[in-house]
């Protein structure tokens, strides 16, 4: 009886295993055509997608997977096949912001910070793909990770209905106990596809790249606001503007003190001094 039912168990393990791997090597099969290998290939799209991750490994080794992505995504950029960076990651934490980072150190390597968007909401990938398509109203779209990442990616763009191709970047060449992970990752997905109908964690109000409304001259590069947005930074700034005054030329004006106001001068002391730039981080420079 024992042996029968280990048995039973032992072929059962074994359907899920075989199962498992099927699902998988589907989901390749499947979004295969969609991947490009090299920035020659890739088709000319207005937004590419970085899929975010830690720059740092926990034992404070450099991330190669975020280096690789870093850098196709400067190699997409500079080559003209994409116009903006959507910057998707995890802000879960204070200490910890994917998208923060990667901003940083694109700037440094030339990226227009006007030409970066930042999407705090991407948690995992579901929410990445689709936030691009009902917040940042992008349909078709390249996404920038690695290749098993880029699968996984795709699959759920093709089963939401969205356009999307990828820019595989480089794997760091040990990467087993990760791809063997990514299977786990694949089943999940399918799950939150067809089991669940699981939508991101926050969506919000619809903000377009590029801006549909022109940004006031003082106002923010970017991210792009809405028209309501617009008219409120509008008003703000008509706020801060100070009423204009008139003043008769042989007018002498004084100061609160009784001094002649066009004769004071302000000393050293006085002189408002600039504020220091705010501290930086080691975990956020690029190695």
């Amino acid at each position: 009886m024992i042996k029968r039912l280990l048995t039973g168990l032992f072929a059962l393990v074994i359907l899920l295993g075989l199962t498992a791997i099927g699902l998988d090597q589907w989901i390749s099969w499947k979004t295969a055509p969609y991947i490009y290998d090299t920035v020659s290939q890739l088709p000319k799209r207005q937004v590419g997608v970085v899929l975010g991750t830690s720059k740092y490994y926990r034992g404070g080794e450099p991330n190669q997977y975020y280096l690789y992505r870093i850098q196709g995504a400067l190699n997409a950029y500079n080559s003209g096949k994409v116009s903006y960076l959507l910057l998707s990651g995890d802000n879960a934490l204070q200490s910890y912001n994917e998208p923060r980072t990667m901003r940083r150190d694109l700037i440094k390597n030339g990226v227009r910070p006007s030409d970066i968007v930042l999407d705090y909401a991407g948690f995992r990938t579901l929410d990445s793909i689709v936030r691009t398509r009902k917040v940042f109203d992008t349909n078709d779209f390249i996404i920038i990770t690695q290749r098993f990442h880029c699968e996984r990616a795709l699959f759920i763009a093709l089963q939401q209905g969205i356009q999307a191709q990828c820019f595989a970047v480089p794997s760091p060449k040990n990467i087993l106990s990760i791809r063997i992970r990514e299977v786990g990752a694949r089943l999940a997905a399918l799950a939150d596809l067809y089991l669940f109908n699981s939508e991101p964690h926050f969506l919000g109000p619809m903000v377009p790249i590029p801006s549909r409304a022109e940004l006031p001259k003082h106002g923010p590069t970017y991210p792009a606001v809405t028209p309501e947005q617009l008219v409120e930074l509008e008003n703000q700034q008509a706020k801060r503007l100070p009423s204009s005054v008139s003043v008769d030329a042989n007018t002498t004006l004084e100061a609160p003190d009784g001094s002649n106001a066009a004769n004071s001068k302000k000393t050293p002391d006085s002189a408002t001094k600039p504020e220091a730039p705010p501290p930086t981080t080691d975990s956020e420079s690029m190695p």
